[in-house]
């Protein structure tokens, strides 16, 4: 199936591992990649302007189906000339089907649930899944809604991003194997489905289908052969990752060898440091999480380990700041780096002033932007591995 206006080409290819850098043409502009999406969950990027993401250096931002389904509601946004004029982006976009908040919400929460952890106490949303779609209570007024493959391409028709997903069921890691193959099974079938909706009247949007299969080699191969035999433009890595890092390491390194090796590849929710290194490293272009701004929100400052303790991030909120007059990264030239120090962030944060988490938000999305530069710029220098390993991430 032709897409108009978008195209995916690799650019350069890592002689040691399976990294590449590649040119993702939309309507709204060229990705360089590898890169990182931004998660604009509702329409917004929590405590930031357009004008600041961008300043930033932020590419590409993504929306949720879901929250957007419920509120404002998708014909709001198309009335106001869809998500890129409603918000004010004039570059790249991603929503994704919505599957992911529906069916984590189901299972007792959304993140934790999906990518590992056995236990929260978010309350159960989800109704039903068949094979019709999801029933489940809105959050906002516990109506009863129900999300079809077909409705959740209408959505994203309506919202209008560059970049659309298909519907799936996101099993979470304690599932049985059993359920786990049949969610799979039912999956594929939305993602005929979708894919059917969207070729009845095409938008200019680029559709991606949804790698599912959890922790198991062998579904996660039948998944990943179902999902290249489609006419999708892109493909995506979804689903229960394991139970910890490692697993979810090994799974990702598993799922990228069989994957479509001519498509842009995405995978879903995963955006820590050492995360985009392994996961460049096999042949993924982009990721998205909401991590960065969360991390900001609550006084978390994204550094190099080698900065930060062996960790990824420091915590401003922490007392041993309240006297540092070294800006929040000496090495970053972001706004808040250049102009305000690690003792003020620590005030504004003792102090409850909501630009504490802005000025971090701002740090925390230019560092993610410099990052993926840097992997770039390794690859294309042909030192990607070497460059890894000494930042200690490969």
């Amino acid at each position: 199936m032709p897409y108009p206006g978008f195209q995916f080409e690799v650019t350069h290819r890592d002689s040691h591992t399976h990294a590449r850098c590649g040119r993702l043409t939309t309507p709204h502009g060229v990705l360089e990649t590898p890169s990182f999406i931004f998660c604009a969950t509702k329409g917004a990027m929590k405590s930031l302007t357009m004008q600041q993401i961008r300043e930033s250096g932020a590419e590409i931002i993504l929306s949720n189906t879901y929250h957007l389904y419920l509120q404002p509601g998708p014909g709001f946004v198309q009335k106001r000339g869809g998500l890129h004029k409603m918000m004010g982006w004039d570059r790249p976009m991603l929503t994704d089907s919505g599957g992911f908040q529906i069916f984590s919400l189901g299972h007792g929460g959304v993140a934790n649930e999906i990518k590992g952890h056995r236990h929260c106490s978010i309350p159960k949303t989800l109704l039903k899944i068949d094979e019709h779609g999801a029933e489940f209570r809105s959050y906002i007024d516990g109506q009863k809604k129900i999300l079809t493959p077909e409705l959740s391409i209408e959505i994203q028709q309506k919202l209008g991003a560059d970049l659309i997903l298909v519907l799936d069921e996101c099993t979470p890691f304690h599932v049985e194997r059993r359920y786990t193959e049949q969610s799979m099974e039912r999956s594929h079938r939305w993602a005929i489905r979708s894919r059917e909706q969207f070729q009845k009247s095409p938008t200019p949007q680029g559709l991606y289908g949804i790698i599912q299969g959890g922790i198991y080699e062998d579904l996660r191969k039948r998944s990943t052969q179902f999902i290249a035999e489609q006419d999708f433009f892109g493909q995506a890595i979804g689903g229960s990752l394991g139970g910890d890092r490692q697993q979810m390491y090994d799974i990702v390194d598993m799922t990228c060898s069989m994957m479509h090796p001519n498509r842009p590849t995405h995978l879903l929710g995963i955006g820590g440091i050492r995360d985009l290194w392994h996961g460049v490293a096999q042949g993924i272009d982009t990721f998205d999480c909401v991590h960065p701004t969360r991390l900001a929100r609550h006084g978390g400052a994204l550094l190099y380990p080698e900065m930060a303790e062996g960790k990824e991030f420091i915590s401003l909120k922490n007392a041993r700041f309240a006297e540092d007059t070294e800006p929040v990264d000496p090495t970053c030239s972001c706004y808040c780096c250049k102009n305000f120090t690690r003792a003020y962030i620590h005030y504004l944060f003792k102090a409850r002033e909501l630009l504490g988490g802005q000025l971090l938000a701002i740090h925390n999305v230019a560092f993610m932007m410099r990052l993926v530069r840097e992997i770039r710029d390794a690859i294309r220098d042909g030192n990607f591995r070497e460059k890894g390993r000494l930042r200690g991430m490969l």
